[in-house]
């Protein structure tokens, strides 16, 4: 289990240059961006372009802070607002998505899981609820304060991940308005 700190997180370019990632966790530990079983990250996205193609990849992204931003595939497939915090939105790795800005930059939370080998379940939490196990996993305060199952406290950005330890996980506000990001991955 490891601790970490959005505000502590390395900033790099994107795969296709178009913007910058933090990224929190990846499975296997070391692994490139063409070979990661899972991995989780939060993106800085400042102007219009495309998102890298990421082939055999199932996405999910949600909006964290910012004016959000407008995600479609030229041939129509795919048309999305993505412009209210918290909701996570699921697409496919395969498509050639482009985004336009619907204002300023913004900052995103990503998950990505390799089809085939890891199903990744996101749940953005505003009250007390009890996670259910999964092998691998990350827990993200997005909003105030939250306790844990042993009574360890998370500050508002700071988060928990872990894997190859079966976790379960009771989970309560702390504070008014609190919201907690969980993402369990688990074996496809």
């Amino acid at each position: 289990m490891q601790r970490f700190s959005r505000a502590t997180l390395r900033a790099t370019p994107w795969k296709n240059g178009g913007g910058t990632t933090q990224e929190i966790a990846s499975w296997p530990p070391g692994a490139g961006l063409d070979s990661f079983g899972w991995r989780v990250s939060i993106a800085t996205i400042a102007s219009p372009g495309p998102f890298s193609v990421f082939p055999g990849i199932d996405r999910q992204i949600m909006l964290l802070e910012g004016d959000g931003v407008r995600l479609f595939t030229h041939d129509g497939r795919v048309s999305h607002r993505l412009d209210v915090p918290h909701q996570p939105f699921a697409f496919s790795g395969d498509d050639p998505i482009d985004c336009t800005l619907l204002g300023g930059a913004s900052n995103d939370f990503n998950v990505m899981a390799r089809g085939g080998q890891w199903r990744a379940d996101v749940q953005v939490l505003e009250r007390a609820a009890d996670i259910a196990p999964a092998p691998h996993g990350v827990l993200l305060a997005l909003r105030g304060e939250w306790r844990l199952n042993d009574g360890e406290a998370l500050g508002e950005g700071d988060g928990l991940c872990w894997a190859d330890a079966a976790q379960a996980w009771q989970a309560a506000p702390a504070s008014d308005g609190a919201r907690l990001v969980a993402v369990r991955f688990v074996p496809a």
